[in-house]
């Protein structure tokens, strides 16, 4: 997955300064993204703050390290499954 040119901290603000009060369509020419980018931002960090968007952050990082071992695990079992049920 392509990595965003900016960070939450960014967006947070970028979002803020359309909040206060500056058209959706200059915010984006400005910043050189698209509408669809600044509403899937609004979606994601809209009414966050840096500190919960960094909690955030850290816990789908911290999600996804759990799926790969959930999926490491389950991959063990059914080997292990396969290794059982054959005749020696």
């Amino acid at each position: 997955m392509k990595r965003s040119r900016f960070s939450d901290e960014q967006i947070i603000g970028i979002l803020k300064e359309q909040e206060a009060g500056s058209a959706t369509a200059d915010v984006c020419r400005r910043y050189g993204i698209s509408g669809a980018t600044f509403y899937k931002w609004k979606a994601k960090f809209g009414g966050l703050e840096v500190t919960e968007a960094k909690r955030l952050r850290t816990l789908e990082e911290e999600n996804a390290k759990l799926k790969k071992l959930l999926a490491e695990a389950m991959l063990d079992i059914a080997v292990l499954k396969d290794i059982s049920t054959k005749k020696w």
